[in-house]
C-alpha cells in the first residue's frame, strides 16, 4: 500500500514538473514574440514575409507547450511543437541562405551579434532538442489526464497569448489583408484607410 503510494506521489512530481518545464518554455517563446514585436514597433522595423513565418512558427510552437498546460502532457502537442520547430528552423535556414553572400546585405537589426532569422534557427534547435528530451525522460508522458493549472501556467499562457495575438493584429495592419510586401515600409492597411 505505501509502495503504490510513493509511485504515485513520484507520478505527481513528474506531472507538475513536466507542467513547470512546459510553462517555462512557453514563457520563452512569449518573450521571443514580445522581442520581435518590441523591435518592430520601437526601431520601426516591419517584418519580412519570411520573418512573419517564422513568427507563425513560434506561435504554433506555443499553442503546442500550452495544450500540455491545459489539457495535460501527451505526446500529440509535443508533435505539434515539434513539426512547428523544423517548419520554423526550415524557413530560417531559407532565409540564411538568402542572406548568407557578402553582396546580399542582412535584413534587421542584430541581436548580440547575430541577425533574428540567425536566432529563429538557433532557437528552433534548441527547441527540437529540448522536446526530445523530455520525450525520453519525461514520465508525465505516460498519464496524459487533463491537470489544474498553476498561476505560473496561466501567466504563461496569457503572457503567449497577447504576444500572439499582437503579432497577428500587426501582421494584418502590414500586410493589409493581401500579399506582403518583399521589403515592407509602411502599414499597409493603415495606409490604405488614411488614404480613403
Amino acid at each position: 500500500m505505501m509502495n503504490m503510494e510513493n509511485r504515485r506521489d513520484n507520478g505527481d512530481r513528474a506531472v507538475l514538473t513536466s507542467l513547470s518545464l512546459n510553462a517555462v518554455a512557453l514563457s520563452g517563446i512569449g518573450a521571443i514574440l514580445l522581442v520581435a514585436f518590441y523591435y518592430q514597433l520601437a526601431f520601426d522595423e516591419l517584418p519580412c514575409p519570411l520573418c512573419l513565418l517564422q513568427r507563425a512558427g513560434f506561435i504554433l510552437i506555443g499553442i503546442g507547450f500550452a495544450m500540455n498546460l491545459r489539457f495535460g502532457v501527451r505526446g500529440l502537442h509535443y508533435g505539434c511543437v515539434l513539426i512547428s520547430a523544423v517548419a520554423t528552423a526550415v524557413i530560417a535556414v531559407r532565409q540564411i541562405l538568402l542572406h548568407i553572400s557578402p553582396d546580399a546585405g542582412a535584413y534587421g537589426s542584430a541581436l548580440w551579434g547575430l541577425h533574428f532569422y540567425t536566432w529563429s534557427l538557433v532557437v528552433s534547435v534548441l527547441i527540437i532538442l529540448f522536446v526530445a528530451l523530455l520525450l525520453m525522460v519525461d514520465r508525465a508522458n505516460e498519464r496524459a489526464r487533463p491537470v489544474s493549472m498553476s498561476i505560473c501556467g496561466r501567466t504563461a499562457i496569457a503572457i503567449f497569448a497577447f504576444t500572439a495575438m499582437a503579432n497577428l493584429v500587426s501582421t494584418v495592419l502590414e500586410c493589409g489583408g493581401g500579399e506582403c510586401a518583399s521589403d515592407p515600409v509602411s502599414y499597409e492597411l493603415l495606409d490604405r484607410l488614411r488614404n480613403t
